[in-house]
């Protein structure tokens, strides 16, 4: 529903009121300013006017998981197994993932019912570095670095990447840090030297480092703490 709406269907405040609190900027969902009356009140969102709560909402949960390979980023699939189904929580379905990886793709994914937290951590504005794992069919050379620097055209977006940074670990294998997250991103650029990525494993997303207790399909939630650095 409509924070607008929201608010005029109590009986405390008219339209001109909201109108008002909007503009006075004294109005938080998820602890978040909100001005625009189309913002959106879920079932599940705290909302405050000044130090009042008006709705409680629901308790907000954030996890980490170890994704394995072979599982789907997605709440639902018809044909193989999803993140969320390795995720043994009630109300489970009120989850999304908040930062995707690719089937065959492991590590750091990022669970949560918290909309306001997962937008602060996946919007482009936020340029939160996401960290590699790569492992390549041949020799990764000195110009892959410079090039990654510059950024690279993607044609079907025509767009040219934000600058990424390289680190080289073995003749096959480098970190990889990225501020973006298009489609199939890291191997498309290994691609743009014709060199196939074998294995991507997601070590980072800003702050926040994958658990090495955590072995892949495992899973936990995050500290006060770690919630707090995003």
């Amino acid at each position: 529903m409509r924070v607008d709406r929201f608010l005029s269907n109590l009986p405390r405040f008219n339209r001109k009121q909201v109108r008002l609190l909007l503009v006075e900027k004294r109005i938080r969902i998820d602890g978040e300013i909100v001005c625009d009356p189309h913002a959106e009140v879920r079932e599940f969102s705290r909302v405050d006017v000044d130090d009042e709560v008006l709705q409680l909402g629901k308790a907000l949960r954030h996890f980490m998981l170890h994704k394995p390979a072979g599982c789907v980023s997605a709440t639902r699939d018809p044909q193989h197994p999803t993140v969320l189904d390795l995720i043994h929580e009630p109300d489970k379905d009120e989850l999304h993932i908040a930062g995707r990886l690719d089937f065959n793709t492991t590590g750091l994914m990022l669970i949560t019912n918290d909309g306001s937290w997962s937008r602060r951590l996946t919007q482009p504005q936020t340029k939160l570095p996401k960290v590699y794992y790569v492992e390549t069919e041949q020799d990764i050379g000195p110009e892959y670095a410079i090039k990654f620097g510059e950024g690279l055209y993607f044609a079907f977006e025509d767009l040219t990447t934000q600058p990424a940074e390289l680190e080289l670990l073995g003749p096959k294998s480098a970190r990889l840090s990225i501020v973006e997250g298009r489609y199939h991103q890291v191997k498309r650029m290994f691609g743009h030297f014709d060199n196939k990525v074998m294995r991507l494993h997601r070590e980072r997303m800003g702050p926040l480092v994958l658990d090495d207790a955590l072995k892949p399909g495992e899973y936990r939630s995050l500290s006060d703490e770690e919630i707090g650095l995003i």
